[in-house]
């Protein structure tokens, strides 16, 4: 598989909460066949719905409020800590609300602050969601999103606007790969210095989210139409299993072993 240089890991997020701006991680422990730790373990209920914490399935981004169509989730700096169960919300750089996701009453301060925010796309009161182990990934796999950041860069010239990586939701931002190359890595395997192995397996479809400017919450491109017109196709990033687990950080490389 052809490269431009030494892969690496440029960036790593998570997002605690599915739907909030990203936590950006220096490093990051995984384990197979799972998640990054924490990765979208709570969402954001548009109104009544049908997730069964009993019984926890995969179920439609629809189902929850969401920048496809709740774009002022961007205005909210989210942070989570892991030993507490405690997010912190912020706007502006302002503290807006803190909660303890484990109890209802942490839920609701977290619920009360989000339907103040978000006003467009409202179906109901927000309600926090979760079930130990559960993932409200778009994907029913659990696994890792990857973008590259030479794609980013392609397409921005495409555009004629600078991306932000954090428009596509990655965990990963690899640089070091050919522009759009990793759309044709579907079963390749990558083995980072430290040791992990992630194999890719689906390319990401892109919805209306990667239209919503994540500095300024505006909707100011339309990138899946773009995509569709100029390359025929609505793909960008990609899907991976953790195979072998391990630490992986900023700045590790990352080898093609088949």
């Amino acid at each position: 598989m052809a490269k431009v240089g030494p892969a690496r890991i440029e960036a790593l997020y998570r997002y605690p909460v599915k739907g909030l701006m990203p936590e950006r991680l220096e490093s990051v422990s995984l384990a197979p066949a799972e998640t990054l730790p924490f990765d979208r373990a709570y969402a954001i209920e548009n109104g009544p719905g049908p997730f069964d914490p009993e019984n926890p399935r995969h179920l439609s981004k629809i189902h929850f409020v969401m920048l496809m169509k709740n774009e002022e989730l961007a205005t909210l700096h989210a942070e989570f800590d892991d030993n507490t169960s405690t997010l912190v919300l912020a706007k502006a750089g302002v503290e807006i609300a803190r909660g303890d996701l484990s109890t209802d009453e942490g839920r609701a301060a977290i619920e009360d602050a989000i339907a103040k925010v978000v006003t467009s796309g409202i179906r109901g009161r927000p309600r926090i969601v979760s079930s130990p182990g559960h993932s409200f990934s778009d994907v029913a796999a659990k696994c890792v999103h990857i973008v590259n950041s030479q794609s980013i860069e392609a397409l921005s010239a495409m555009i004629g606007a600078k991306l932000d990586p954090r428009r596509f939701r990655p965990n990963f931002v690899i640089t070091g790969l050919e522009p759009w190359s990793e759309l044709g890595m579907m079963g390749t395997r990558l083995r980072s210095s430290s040791g992990t192995v992630l194999e890719i397996f689906k390319r990401t479809e892109r919805c209306a989210a990667t239209n919503v400017n994540p500095e300024t919450a505006a909707r100011d491109l339309k990138i899946p139409s773009f995509l569709s017109k100029t390359v025929g196709h609505t793909d960008f990033g990609v899907y991976a299993r953790v195979i072998d687990g391990g630490n992986v950080a900023i700045g590790d490389t990352l080898e093609i072993i088949d």
